[in-house]
């Protein structure tokens, strides 16, 4: 669940997924010039564009969120550095797959029968 009044940012580009809750911080506080305690969410993903890692901090704790999709890829703005804002239903496009651009599956889903 998205905390209310949350921000999304995605970071461009590809990040290295072996980067844990305290690697991926640094990323926001160094890369992206943001505060990654400020209770806004982080979305990474990584070079194949099966998995994605999002980072937030909700006034208690840092927490961390890993999903990799099974099928198809998430998808992602074609800039190679910087961040994008989301809003929370286009977040919720993204973690399913779907093209928060231009919602639609990434991968067709096969027909029962």
């Amino acid at each position: 669940m998205i905390p209310v009044g949350a921000r999304v940012w995605i970071a461009l580009g590809h990040t290295d997924m072996r980067r844990g809750m305290q690697g991926l911080a640094l990323l926001v506080e160094r890369g992206l010039k943001r505060d990654p305690h400020g209770g806004d969410l982080f979305v990474f993903r990584g070079r194949s564009g099966s998995l994605v890692k999002i980072i937030w901090h909700d006034g208690v704790g840092m927490s961390l969120y890993s999903k990799r999709l099974e099928k198809g890829y998430f998808p992602w703005p074609s800039a190679k550095d910087g961040v994008v804002s989301l809003t929370s239903s286009q977040l919720a496009c993204l973690l399913e797959g779907i093209d928060w651009r231009n919602p639609r599956y990434s991968w067709r889903p096969a027909s029962a029968g």
